[in-house]
């Protein structure tokens, strides 16, 4: 397959059919009806069928390769932008807020189930003592969020003071440490309005709030075997702010930190233990970094500098093919092992050669 889309601001879209070597705007009249400047965030295709999400909040849907697209009403209640989907399999699609609400569907986006209880803010804000750093209080969004080929998702917070998980299944068994009512005294009785649950978890102690009825029935009954699904927060181990995190090619995490530093994790998986790479930043920002094998990825960053490894990242060298290009490279995508873009700003586009 060789056609392929490019997306940005101003519902700009292009799309090509020679492997990258030719754009040709197209125009999507749904997203042009009103006054709105939309950009658009992210694009999925499985076969035929496509996604893309955007800001202000917009979803569009194709069944034919995209071709003709149709816009999918969306409740006005969504938590966040909307900033990554991810086709996975016929009419389904998982889609990502930046306030960290994901929800999938199997019915071509008409209807949508979360995957997880709430959003980052109302889990970080219910802490007690979770010792997560610039935790306490979140009113932020995530500042990048990255899915691995298997559904696993990392994402650094606004400030880049912390980064957090979360993968399917990840829901959390509860464990009741202590439990508190909240009552309401109303014309001389009592009534229960609230259980607050003190839950040990990996990283602290959490608080759930359980809501009652005014006969104290349960609306979303709490036990000791109940399971909690939300996103797990990690302390950044490295001194200086995270700039962006993603997935490797054998399953272990990359993490990028401001001012142009490259950390790898110990083995695979999700880990809080990184290890520092030796890079040529000439002291820019690296922004991102992309996999092309198991052994060979690129990394990207301010002023044109771009790094190429052979041995799945244990030695970088930098590659002078963007040297002079005035610009910086935000973006590294592979789709194949044979076909790769650079994206950066002012329209700059690198397409791999080989």
């Amino acid at each position: 397959m060789s056609d392929w889309f490019l997306l940005g601001t101003r519902q700009t879209i292009l799309e090509t059919k020679d492997g990258g070597q030719t754009w040709i705007p197209r125009s999507i009249p749904s997203a042009e009806e009103e006054d709105f400047n939309y950009r658009f965030n992210s694009i999925s295709f499985r076969g035929k069928e496509g996604w893309i999400v955007g800001k202000p909040a917009i979803l569009l849907y194709t069944s034919d390769a995209g071709e003709n697209w149709k816009r999918i009403p969306l409740s006005a209640q969504l938590p966040g932008d909307m900033v990554y989907i991810k086709a996975t399999g016929e009419n389904s699609a998982e889609m990502v807020t930046n306030e960290g609400a994901i929800y999938n569907t199997s019915n071509g986006g008409y209807n949508w189930k979360a995957a997880v209880q709430e959003t980052v803010s109302a889990t970080l804000n219910r802490t007690v003592s979770s010792g997560i750093s610039g935790a306490s209080y979140y009113t932020g969004t995530f500042n990048t969020v990255n899915r691995s080929p298997d559904g696993r998702y990392v994402a650094v917070s606004s400030r880049g003071n912390f980064y957090l998980t979360w993968e399917p299944g990840q829901d959390v068994r509860l464990t009741i440490k202590h439990k508190r009512m909240l009552i309401r005294r109303s014309q001389g009785r009592v009534q229960p309005v609230a259980i607050t649950y003190m839950v040990p978890t990996g990283t602290g102690i959490f608080s759930i709030i359980q809501d009652l009825h005014g006969s104290g029935r349960n609306r979303d009954p709490v036990g000791p075997k109940s399971s909690w699904a939300f996103w797990q927060p990690h302390n950044r181990s490295v001194a200086r702010r995270i700039q962006n995190m993603g997935w490797r090619a054998d399953g272990g995490l990359w993490l990028l930190v401001r001012g142009g530093g490259l950390y790898l994790s110990k083995g695979t998986g999700i880990t809080g233990e990184f290890e520092e790479v030796p890079v040529q930043s000439r002291g820019f920002g690296i922004l991102d970094v992309g996999y092309r094998s198991q052994d060979e990825a690129w990394a990207a960053g301010g002023s044109g500098i771009l790094l190429k490894t052979t041995n799945g990242g244990k030695t970088w060298t930098r590659d002078k093919a963007a040297d002079n290009i005035a610009a910086n490279l935000y973006s590294v995508k592979f789709i194949n092992e044979k076909t790769g873009f650079v994206l950066g700003n002012d329209g700059v586009l690198l397409r791999y050669l080989g």
